[in-house]
């Protein structure tokens, strides 16, 4: 079983999150932030990674090292539970529709960490949440998971669309690089013979 369970406390945050690659999209979320959570939920549904992540934050104070922290535990699971990357499909790609809004997603499962965001948004919140911390999140999962990642909104207007198909896209293409390839189950998907890579260290 590709599983894994993190516990990051800081002076900020207390996250927990455990996973299970190999699911079937079952999850519960509760992070104080409820947008943040239906993207969670969405991401665990459409990965069918099954997903349990807690956490507490100071949200007196605002979202972001709650939505910061939460991004970097799901990428430290995330890289945890894939291991030596052995058998997986690494790269992945998905486009992601959402009434008039239609999201692209490419990702390669590296061991270098890097974030490309093509998206923008027109409000300043959706729900509590800032919308420009759904571009840190972003970057705080891929940092963590070691993890080149790129998402570009290719056309929409509506925030809440823009996001959910961004959430929904990176789940799609996150279930196909995941998956174990039949043809090379035994074999690490590089000439160099390793994916472990260096992701980015998080204080």
């Amino acid at each position: 079983m590709r599983t894994a369970s993190i516990h990051r406390k800081t002076g900020e945050t207390e996250i927990r999150v455990e996973l299970n690659l190999d699911g079937t999209g079952v999850y519960s979320v509760s992070t104080g932030i409820g947008f943040l959570d239906h993207m969670l939920e969405q991401l665990s549904r459409h990965s069918l990674i099954d997903l349990t992540l807690k956490a507490d934050g100071d949200l007196h104070i605002d979202q972001h090292h709650t939505t910061e922290d939460s991004g970097i535990a799901l990428g430290e699971a995330l890289a945890r539970a894939l291991g030596d990357r052995r058998g997986i499909t690494r790269y992945g790609t998905a486009y992601a529709p959402m009434d008039e809004t239609l999201t692209r997603c490419a990702i390669d499962i590296s061991g270098r960490p890097f974030l490309v965001w093509k998206t923008e948004f027109t409000q300043p919140k959706l729900g509590e949440l800032d919308t420009e911390l759904i571009e840190h999140f972003f970057h705080s999962v891929a940092g963590a998971a070691g993890i080149t990642l790129h998402v570009e909104t290719l056309y929409g207007r509506n925030n809440h669309h823009i996001v959910e198909s961004a959430f929904k896209a990176f789940a799609r293409a996150l279930r196909a690089a995941i998956e174990i390839d039949p043809r090379k189950s035994d074999a690490v998907p590089s000439t160099k013979g390793t994916l472990g890579g260096t992701p980015a260290r998080h204080g």
